[in-house]
Parts: C-alpha cells; structure tokens; sequence
C-alpha cells in the first residue's frame, strides 16, 4: 500500500548532483528515477550521508515544457540512502526551495 501524501512520478530526468557532507563535497551527473513535488529519488556512485545538503540541477525537456528545455535548481536533504550494488547508491532528497534558472544562468 502507498504511504506516501504526493504521487510519484517515474520519470528520468537529466540532472547535476552537488553534495555536502562532514567529509568534504561532490558533484556527479546522474538521472532521476522518481521524482514528486516534495522529493526526487536518484543513484550515485558513492554513499553521501543522512540529512547531508543537496543541490540538484533537473533538466526539464521540450516534451514536458513544449517549449526550450528548462532547468531548475532544487535544494534540500538526503532522507536516505540504500546500496543496490557495488557503486550504485539509491538516495532519497528531499526538496525543500526550488527556483528555474534562466538561459546562461549556472
């Protein structure tokens, strides 16, 4: 049975990673798995911590905006993460602020 109060979306989306734990920072481009109004669920390549900042860029292509593609910058928290294999982490973030950048913007 779904817990879950907003609807899951599976869809892969483009997108850059950056973290911050207690052990230093990263980034990584991976592709959403799922994602929701409130959350995105992704895979990296290395385990980030818990309750650790998250920056992500998505990539909204021209078929979801029918227009130019459009990006935009979340931020928020891991929730949590589960190894599903060897350099393969699946990590749960919670959105807390979003903004979409505009053409040029980083």
């Amino acid at each position: 049975m779904e817990r879950r109060a907003n609807r899951r979306f599976r869809i892969k989306l483009p997108m850059r990673v950056r973290w911050t734990t207690k052990s230093g920072n990263g980034e990584a481009q991976t592709e959403s798995e799922d994602i929701t109004s409130r959350g995105v669920y992704f895979f990296l390549p290395t385990e980030i911590e818990n309750g650790s900042w998250v920056e992500l860029v998505i990539v909204l292509s021209h078929e979801i905006t029918s227009a130019e593609p459009v990006r935009a910058r979340c931020q928020g928290h891991v929730r949590r993460t589960e190894i599903k294999e060897m350099e393969r982490v699946g990590v749960a973030a919670e959105i807390e602020c979003c903004q979409f950048l505009r053409e040029g913007e980083k």
